[in-house]
């Protein structure tokens, strides 16, 4: 039979084999966590480096941003002052033509005036047939246009170059 002592020893035999096969647990436990604890230092030095990849990235993304808006700015800029210069050109031509259109009108105003009183002298010219040409002229040596149905009754047409209109 076996013996409180055989079987002390057998067990604690047993439990010799139960403390060496724990302790190589253990090891490869804290071999294991070591190998873990490696890996995720790892997978965090990497998540950092992609971090500041992507930090560096939007950094280099928000300083062309910046110059395109600048430049965008400017050119927003120009332009308005060409409008503006645009603008106050085309302020000046209405003005200048309104100002002719107005000395069109009075002097063709002043023509159908002419036309209406040269009328009566054509009847009064046609009558006195014998003076000729030299009651054409005036005092001064010329055509008197006034008096001696000279055709006036042509319209006076708007015509205006650029130099015409071009303020100096």
């Amino acid at each position: 039979m076996a013996s409180p002592g055989g079987s002390g020893t057998y067990s604690s035999g047993s439990s010799s084999l139960q403390n060496s096969g724990s302790e190589g647990d253990r090891d490869i436990m804290e071999q294991r966590k070591r190998k873990r604890m490696l890996s995720n230092r790892e997978s965090a030095r990497r998540s950092r480096m992609r971090k500041q990849q992507h930090l560096e990235g939007l950094s280099a993304q928000l300083d062309q941003l910046k110059k395109e808006n600048t430049q965008m700015n400017t050119n927003i800029g120009i332009s308005t002052q060409l409008y503006l210069n645009v603008e106050a050109e085309n302020a000046i031509l209405r003005a200048q033509m309104e100002e002719l259109s107005k000395r069109l009108n009075s002097l063709n105003e002043m023509i159908s005036l002419i036309n209406s009183t040269t009328t009566t002298n054509n009847c009064l010219m046609f009558d006195e047939a014998q003076e000729t040409t030299t009651q054409l002229f005036n005092d001064c040596g010329f055509m008197d246009a006034w008096n001696y149905g000279i055709p006036l009754n042509q319209q006076i047409m708007a015509y205006a170059d650029n130099d015409m209109l071009m303020m100096y």
